[in-house]
């Protein structure tokens, strides 16, 4: 099973109900081309409005900082029983896998 995420399009029937409920909206309507092309981005234009630092708070990084370690991606075959036997481990087999592929190269002196 995939973990990827589709994107569901709305048929045309809902998205005329939603374009309903967005032309009824007062505070909302559509932006003109020209409003579009004078737009600039946040951190741009938010240190000319308010206190640099309130800007500088609202444009921080969010989520998880970035790894001293990191990981890259790669392709690999693996024998089906081998890949079965970590995937009914549960949540985390990869995690798994790379720990049990670390401890083998450092059995070997690799590491």
């Amino acid at each position: 099973m995939s973990s990827r995420r589709t994107i569901v399009m709305p048929i045309d029937e809902e998205d005329a109900v939603i374009n309903q409920g967005i032309a009824a909206d007062p505070d909302t309507r559509e932006l003109s081309t020209d409003e579009i092309r004078r737009m600039h981005p946040a951190h741009e234009t938010l240190p000319k409005r308010i206190d640099e630092g309130a800007a500088a708070e609202l444009l921080k990084r969010r989520g998880r900082p970035p790894a001293d370690v990191t990981k890259v991606a790669t392709s690999v075959r693996y024998d089906r029983d081998s890949l079965d036997a970590f995937r009914a481990t549960g949540e985390g087999w990869q995690t798994r896998m790379n720990d049990a592929l670390r401890e083998y190269a450092k059995s070997r002196g690799t590491m």
